[in-house]
């Protein structure tokens, strides 16, 4: 019986896909396929929840099929990540696009999306404190427990780690390793050396004009064969959203959600001011945040399903480029250091809510205002941090909580929910990188605002 109700479910998702590819040959648009992908996995992720309970047997068994298209389209996406940004950023210098204006475009991009996840601590300290957040409410079953002693293990060795050695991490010592993905800062440390391997390209230009037409046209060819890969996969963005999104509500404990519904509230409510945010810092570089919304919204809504910021970039540097018009450099940067840096869900908005909320427990009132102010300064600190231990909204609560002597294993209460917050958080950390991208290409003049402003409609991203 359970072989036959297997086959139902695959039979089922092989009939949206079916459906979604109908859409693709009636030749309606890539962004609604995506969004239909969207509404088809949610409702077919209801359906398969209610009919056999987020723990059944046979939904344990479906979902490695599931898998196959969603987690096998991630995959994808991470295995053009380093090509990518590594021959754009090269690409970049050859079109001279970013050469004079280097210096001043990498501050610009990281005092924005370091700045931004200041704000993002004081709009999750803000939610904390008018839902009235507290630790002590939340029950602690043995998941929490556990949770909570993996976490106080992990601490030992992030929360040692200085500011200084976090930033040496991201040097790439050996390039060769960092193409492999092996470090958590690998990409980082690829887009440093390509601007090496850039910056040399410039001086050769003005000592061996000969050699110098060579390079641009190898790393030109490469960089035209790359886009095409990207093209390829990107297409198949619909199917993979509609899987992924189908398994993760089909394997939700809603009983979970409903009792922590509070914290969920909180969170969604902080991630959507601080998407506001990022529109109103649009509107104020003299852009349209509507547009803004529009064309980058298939890249924001792969992050909140995916809950993937790795696997959502070259979305994200598609929705830039080809959409918003930013610059390949501006683009590869804001993107490939919005990774780690200055994450504005994960490691601005989450560990200000935790620590705000835990802080009862240990005898310290939150609104004492040099509680405050040093738990701002550490979130933003931190936040620059995060990449050399790994990235992500637990590390970035670890070294958070531990800075202000707060008790890690709290931060295990949230288990149940996790994947619900994670989802919005990896919107609103794509959502900073991008707005960080496009705001830094206005302000030094490499954004084609003939681009940004085309109707969505004369631009695919499967043409």
């Amino acid at each position: 019986m359970e072989t036959v109700l297997l086959l139902v479910n695959l039979a089922g998702l092989l009939l949206l896909v079916a459906l979604l590819y109908g859409m693709k040959r009636k030749k309606i648009s890539f962004s609604k396929r995506v969004f239909t992908g969207l509404g088809l996995g949610i409702a077919y992720g209801l359906i398969l929840n209610f009919a056999y309970g987020a723990d059944s047997t046979v939904l344990k068994d479906s979902m490695p099929w599931f898998n196959l298209i969603g987690t096998g389209y991630m995959k994808l996406l991470q295995m053009i990540v380093i090509p990518l940004v590594f021959i754009s950023i090269l690409a970049a210098f050859t079109k001279v696009t970013i050469g004079k204006n280097f210096g001043k475009m990498a501050g610009m991009i990281l005092g924005m999306l370091v700045g931004t996840t200041a704000i993002a601590a004081i709009v999750g300290i803000s939610a904390s404190l008018l839902f009235g957040l507290d630790a002590s409410e939340i029950v602690q079953g043995e998941a929490e427990a556990a949770r909570g002693a993996s976490l106080e293990e992990r601490s030992a060795t992030v929360a040692d780690r200085t500011l200084p050695d976090q930033i040496i991490d991201l040097l790439p010592a050996n390039p060769f390793l960092d193409f492999t993905g092996a470090r958590p800062t690998s990409t980082i440390a690829v887009v440093i050396f390509a601007a090496f391997l850039g910056f040399a390209y410039l001086a050769i230009t003005r000592r061996d004009q000969e050699n110098a037409t060579m390079v641009k046209k190898g790393i030109d060819a490469l960089y035209s064969l790359i886009m095409g890969i990207v093209r390829i996969v990107l297409r198949l963005t619909p199917y993979g959203i509609l899987a992924i999104i189908a398994r993760t509500v089909a394997t939700s404990d809603f009983a979970a959600i409903y009792s922590l519904g509070k914290f969920v509230l909180a969170s969604y409510a902080a991630l959507l001011v601080m998407f506001g945010i990022h529109l109103i810092i649009i509107s104020l570089s003299g852009l349209n945040p509507i547009t803004y919304v529009k064309k980058a919204g298939d890249a924001l809504l792969f992050a909140f399903t995916s809950r993937s910021s790795a696997g959502t970039l070259p979305l994200t540097i598609n929705a830039q480029t080809n959409r918003l018009g930013v610059s390949e450099g501006v683009a590869n940067f804001a993107g490939s250091f919005g990774l780690s840096i200055g994450q504005n869900g994960c490691a601005g908005i989450y560990p200000a809510m935790l620590a705000v909320m835990i802080a009862p427990s240990v005898g310290q009132n939150p609104l004492e205002p040099m509680f405050l102010l040093t738990l701002i300064v550490i979130v933003a600190i931190s936040s620059f941090g995060v990449a050399g231990v790994g990235g992500g909204a637990t590390f970035a609560a670890i070294l958070v909580l531990s800075a202000m002597n707060l008790p890690i294993v709290l931060a295990g209460l949230l288990i149940s929910i996790e994947p619900l917050i994670d989802m919005g958080r990896t919107a609103v950390n794509v959502s900073g990188s991008m707005t960080a991208g496009v705001t830094t290409a206005r302000l030094t003049g490499e954004l084609d605002t003939e681009m940004y402003n085309e109707p969505l409609e004369k631009q695919t991203v499967d043409s």
